[in-house]
């Protein structure tokens, strides 16, 4: 599977170099999964869903109860795949099929540098990051693709009165390997939406049963598409809830993560595997798909805590202690740099990563999160600063589309003693805005040392400080 290297100190004081398998890596990512949906979150049977995979997934590792995210879709798995929040890339939000999306060319992807790093890399499931040739995932760094250039909500188009399949594509599952063209594998309808993620699943688990034992580790990258709207479970989980479609949906998805993990452990890499489960962003506003962020106000598309907290799960047997839970802050972008430490890779070091390393914190060899806040952005209006147990907002908006509130005085809340954000604590909290201010002086410099890409920027665009 290949090794690498870490330093680390003996009772002396000495540097040495321990040797270690780099693991292979499995990243789950569920879509619009709100913080109180899952069991082991407050909510599954209270849902009128029980999941007692990701459940129990939860008892093996590491539960982080404040994960941050970024708005919605696409910020999101920019930020991901990137390291870099959106701000920087471009990737401001979702925008209609045709029009120019995603990541630019000009970024490099974690699967293009775990690829450096002599992974495999396969991904089925949701892309949303370019839906046009330069931009599919098999020409961002997986060898190997299969599942929705875009997102489910398109399933509905074709079944609606009016649809014109003459001035507009029909949507489509695709499949691409690398060097090849992408190609069209099936009409992404509703039928096919009931179906989908039991393929994402069976086409994850036939490549990590492809490269088991390989002269590589793998990279599997399984973005799945419960619960985004509309929630159609699969035949076989349909009415099984006795309580709807979304906790159908619920208790499909929670299934295929178990199936994943069975496959994990009877392939025999349990102990070589860093597993993780998370969401994209908080939970659908939209009736009758909205979830919960259980006891955080607010959904995606919002500045409050419901919309930056969601679920993340972490599993490495022998290096991430059981049951472990953690209040500490977490972002998006540090996947990107914790993933790539883990597998001994490069970081890009020609432009900003705003991720920040977590290993040592995963694995206990440091008690605290290397994070202690971050700045929140929607398309490029800065919304709020988090710092620790603390946020302040200086765009306030409870509901997307109720209308933004430019604040002259920002409001800050305690999510300790305020979880709703309901009670302005500026009197006796003011004093934090002082660290907070350092950290968005430090990230308006960045921004100005090294200009953002322009949204929708052409491919053959270069940023000014690129080498």
């Amino acid at each position: 599977m290949g090794e690498t290297y870490k330093r680390s100190q003996d009772r002396n004081g000495v540097m040495m170099a321990e040797t270690q398998k780099r693991p292979n890596i499995v990243l789950v990512l569920a879509d619009n999964l709100g913080w109180g949906e899952l069991g082991c979150y407050g909510g599954g049977a209270l849902r009128g869903a029980p999941t007692p995979r990701i459940d129990a997934l939860s008892e093996e590792g590491l539960k982080c109860l404040n994960f941050n995210v970024e708005s919605d879709c696409v910020p999101t798995r920019s930020a991901l795949m990137t390291g870099r929040h959106p701000i920087r890339t471009g990737a401001l939000q979702s925008v209609p099929a045709g029009l120019p999306q995603g990541i630019h060319p000009w970024e490099r992807t974690l699967p293009q540098v775990l690829q450096d790093a002599g992974y495999a890399t396969g991904m089925f499931g949701k892309w949303h990051l370019g839906d046009r040739e330069g931009r599919y995932p098999h020409q961002r760094g997986f060898d190997e693709w299969y599942g929705i250039p875009r997102t489910t909500n398109e399933t509905l188009f074709t079944q609606s009165p009016g649809f014109d399949s003459s001035v507009v594509d029909v949507p489509q599952v695709m499949e691409g390997f690398g060097g090849q063209p992408a190609k069209n594998v099936a009409e992404y309808d509703l039928a096919k939406r009931r179906l989908i993620d039991s393929e994402l699943t069976a086409k994850s688990i036939d490549f990590m049963r492809r490269h088991t034992n390989g002269d590589k580790p793998f990279f599997l990258y399984v973005p799945l598409t419960h619960l985004h709207f509309p929630t159609l479970a699969h035949p076989e989980f349909a009415g099984k809830s006795g309580v709807g479609e979304f906790a159908d949906s619920m208790m499909e998805m929670d299934h295929r993560v178990g199936e994943l993990i069975d496959a994990v452990n009877e392939l025999g890499i349990r102990d070589d595997t860093l597993f993780i489960f998370a969401s994209d962003n908080g939970p659908e506003f939209r009736r009758p798909w909205r979830g919960t962020a259980g006891p955080w106000s607010g959904t995606y598309h919002t500045a409050m805590e419901g919309g930056l907290r969601v679920p993340l799960i972490v599993r490495w047997p022998g290096h991430i202690e059981k049951a472990g839970v953690s209040d500490d802050i977490v972002h998006v972008t540090d996947l990107f740099t914790t993933l790539i430490e883990a597998a001994g890779g490069s970081l890009p070091n020609d432009r900003p990563i705003d991720g920040v390393n977590q290993l040592d914190w995963w694995t206990g060899q440091t008690e605290n999160s290397a994070r202690e806040g971050f700045l929140f952005y929607i398309k490029t209006e800065l919304r709020a600063v988090k710092w620790r147990h603390w946020k302040l907002h200086f765009v306030f908006e409870s509901e997307p589309n109720s209308g933004t509130k430019h604040l002259e005085t920002p409001w800050l809340f305690n999510t300790k003693r305020d979880p709703k954000e309901e009670t302005d604590a500026a009197m006796e909290d003011g004093w934090v805005r002082g660290p907070m201010r350092k950290m968005m002086i430090a990230f308006e410099k960045s921004l100005k040392t090294h200009p953002p890409i322009p949204s929708g920027a052409p491919d053959e665009f270069k940023p000014l400080h690129s080498k």
